[in-house]
């Protein structure tokens, strides 16, 4: 079956939106997200073949060097289904964009790797 990176992106503003709130505020909403998003992962085991990471500050390694980047990922999972769209479906009111500060998740199809 056909394999789909799905990477959870961020604003910057929308982060720092949410951390400037109270902490008891984050941290309700910190419980809530991550029920649902237990939830979430539960209801589509069966899809996720790779449940992911969250990730955090970026550097960007060119061949002038090593320096601070910067861009909207902040976290990914890969997931089996049929096309990309049904792939996509998957993610609609997800967690990571109606709890939390994110912003959207894109979804690209894996085109290299081990076979399915």
């Amino acid at each position: 079956m056909p394999r789909f990176l799905a990477v959870y992106t961020m604003k910057p503003e929308d982060l720092a939106g949410f951390r400037a709130r109270p902490k008891a505020e984050q941290d309700a909403l910190d419980d809530a997200g991550l029920k649902q998003w237990v939830d979430w992962s539960t209801a589509n085991a069966a899809a996720i073949v790779d449940p992911g990471l969250m990730v955090g500050k970026t550097m960007r390694v060119t061949r002038d060097g090593v320096a601070e980047a910067a861009n909207p990922f902040c976290g990914y999972v890969v997931v089996e289904a049929e096309t990309i769209e049904d792939a996509a479906r998957l993610f609609t009111k997800h967690p990571h964009f109606t709890v939390f500060p994110g912003d959207g998740v894109d979804i690209m199809p894996v085109v290299t790797g081990p076979e399915t």
